[in-house]
């Protein structure tokens, strides 16, 4: 058995972690190979791979001994065979070119698969170099601008992203990693030789990708190194605000904002109270501005959930956030201005006490802005806060200053709105603030009644 294994090896001559070479030779095949990348061309179908798969050698694969076919001994022998032939690599742009070597590495993939899934011991100290660079070679590669760019027209909010056509490799590739780091037999002490900075900092550039199955592994994957490398944590962390800042004043296109964004709700639902500066720093000077980007939509239900995270944590920090918010608040993007009031409603359910003084006028008179709208969708969510429990105790308590704020809006929408939904709740609240003060709002009836007669 084991003499057809040496075969196969023999036949592996693509691989530089071949066997047998000299590290000077593999050094230079290494310095000499040329990358995986080229620019991709979109489709019609928006099916396209961000770099062609391509042999580095014309070699055929020749299919490995499955594990139970050999002895235990010689199981550790055949992984990395196993791990070896998979750093070959095809051009998924042609469907019909290669189909024989392509099922024998689909095939061997899906076989380390399943031994790491369900062989207890399976991962030893000498498979981590070829395992990293497995995974490497597979996936680290340069994401097409010309893929994504605004030039071309692509709407992350409208148009259907292009798929990776290297995916039948790729899925198994990312499923089979990660099956790795979750291992049991997993150690990071060994593992951090490989996975270090420029390992995470070429994983992060992995998330502009456009498909959206690959950015899901991709979030699962930087989510299991965070939790496993205690010395990359504020590494991952400053690399993802860098990304951030760079999306917000520079380019506002980046595909995975929305994952990164998942990770770090889950990364700051762990963070310990009190909450450092660092932490602090980073909802006023990232999450707050990323509510500027034009695609706030695509991840904006991330987003509120970090800086609600926050402000469940530390309530204190909620005058601070509505500012933020008031200050990047959208003057004619009225799809915009319903995420923000959702936002805000996602705020008061965490505010125990109420608004701070200073907010009260502010947020009022933007709400009042927000029912005088065009829009009916931006009126009628504006209108709906003059339902809210922790709304109306503020009103309450303070009525002489926040109806003359709220008045003219309302009662100017009690005549004059077209929407039907928007008319019973704007009685609704007429009928509010004239059990809360009859006087006053009778007084404000007249007052804007002889200004519209001027």
């Amino acid at each position: 058995m084991m003499k057809g294994l040496k075969g196969v090896q023999h036949n592996i001559l693509v691989s530089p972690t071949t066997p047998g070479r000299s590290a000077e030779v593999t050094k230079q095949i290494l310095k000499d190979t040329p990358k995986d990348t080229i620019p991709a061309v979109r489709t019609p179908r928006r099916q396209r791979s961000s770099r062609i798969y391509a042999t580095r050698e014309k070699a055929d694969l020749e299919k490995s001994p499955y594990f139970n076919d050999v002895p235990p001994s010689k199981r550790q022998e055949l992984f990395i065979l196993k791990l070896q032939q998979c750093q070959v690599l095809f051009d998924f742009n042609d469907p019909s070119s290669e189909l024989r070597n392509k099922e024998i590495k689909r095939q061997e993939l899906q076989e380390m698969l399943e031994y790491v899934a369900t062989s207890r011991g399976a991962i030893s100290d000498l498979i981590y170099p070829d395992v990293i660079r497995m995974f490497t070679v597979n996936t680290f590669r340069t994401i097409s601008p010309q893929a994504s760019t605004v030039n071309e027209g692509y709407d992350p909010e409208e148009d259907e992203p292009a798929l990776e056509t290297a995916w039948p490799h790729l899925q198994l590739v990312y499923e089979f990693f990660l099956r790795f780091v979750e291992s049991q037999d997993f150690n990071p002490q060994i593992a951090r030789k490989y996975i270090d900075q420029k390992f995470i900092l070429q994983l992060l550039e992995l998330f502009d990708s456009e498909d959206p199955r690959e950015r899901d592994f991709l979030k699962t994957t930087l989510h299991r190194i965070y939790g496993k490398f205690l010395n990359l944590r504020a590494f991952i962390r400053r690399s993802i605000n860098n990304i951030f800042f760079q999306f917000i004043y520079e380019t506002e296109h980046f595909n995975g904002v929305a994952e990164l964004l998942e990770i770090l709700g889950s990364i700051i639902n762990g963070f310990a109270l009190p909450l450092k500066k660092e932490h602090k720093t980073f909802l006023h000077k990232v999450l707050i501005p990323l509510h500027k980007p034009a695609h706030l939509a695509t991840y904006s239900p991330q987003l509120t959930y970090c800086v609600v995270q926050f402000l469940e944590k530390d309530p204190d920090l909620v005058p601070g956030v509505m500012q933020g918010l008031m200050r990047y608040w959208p003057k004619v993007n009225s799809a915009k201005e319903v995420i923000f009031l959702t936002e805000f409603e996602e705020i008061l359910d965490v505010t125990e006490n109420g608004f701070d003084q200073d907010m009260m006028v502010p947020f009022f008179q933007r709400l009042a802005a927000c029912v005088a709208s065009p829009h009916f969708q931006v009126a009628e969510r504006a209108l709906y806060f003059y339902t809210y429990e922790d709304v109306i105790r503020i009103m309450d308590d303070h009525i002489d200053i926040i109806m003359p704020i709220i008045f003219p809006s309302i009662y100017k929408h009690s005549n004059q709105h077209w929407n039907r939904t928007i008319h019973q709740l704007v009685y609704n609240t007429l009928q509010l603030l004239m059990k809360m003060d009859q006087d006053l709002f009778e007084k404000l009836v007249d007052q804007y009644k002889r200004d519209e007669l001027e």
